[in-house]
């Protein structure tokens, strides 16, 4: 059994479970489960383990974060419409005190004027917007870099 080094969580909120049917244009052609199954490969051949949580409900994603991430190292966060509205998420994060990277596979700060406020900004190690389903990776390299 491989023992890994590090431990990332990538978690993804509401409509996520719906990449590759969901306005393809703006969102992408693969579906979650492809864009998870590349991620897992990298972070292996890291040295990281990678397990993922999805969810539309805003219960569960803070459930999941109060009782599965003691092990975790990073986080990378995709809130998807939370990231506009979940102050509970937010206290969650502030409370886990685990660092995560906020990323959003469209630019918010160019769509609607009521997406351009994050409730997560401010308290993440950063932020990606805009760069598609890219953004995941960027992230997960840039952790792999601070982690090993």
């Amino acid at each position: 059994m491989t023992k890994y080094k590090n431990h990332i969580l990538i978690l993804n909120g509401p409509n996520l479970n719906l990449l590759s049917i969901r306005e393809p244009k703006k969102y992408g052609y693969l579906s979650l489960n492809k864009i998870i199954e590349d991620l897992t490969q990298k972070s292996q051949n890291n040295n990281c383990k990678l397990s993922h949580f999805q969810s539309n409900s805003e219960y569960l994603l803070i459930e999941y974060l109060i009782n599965f991430t003691k092990n975790i190292n990073y986080i990378i966060f995709n809130p998807a419409a939370f990231t506009h509205t979940s102050i509970a998420l937010r206290d969650t994060l502030i409370a886990i005190n685990i660092p995560f990277i906020e990323i959003h596979i469209t630019n918010i700060f160019a769509r609607e004027s009521f997406r351009k406020k994050s409730y997560f900004s401010d308290i993440s190690n950063g932020i990606i917007s805009g760069l598609g389903i890219d953004g995941y990776f960027v992230a997960l390299d840039l952790i792999i870099k601070r982690l090993c």
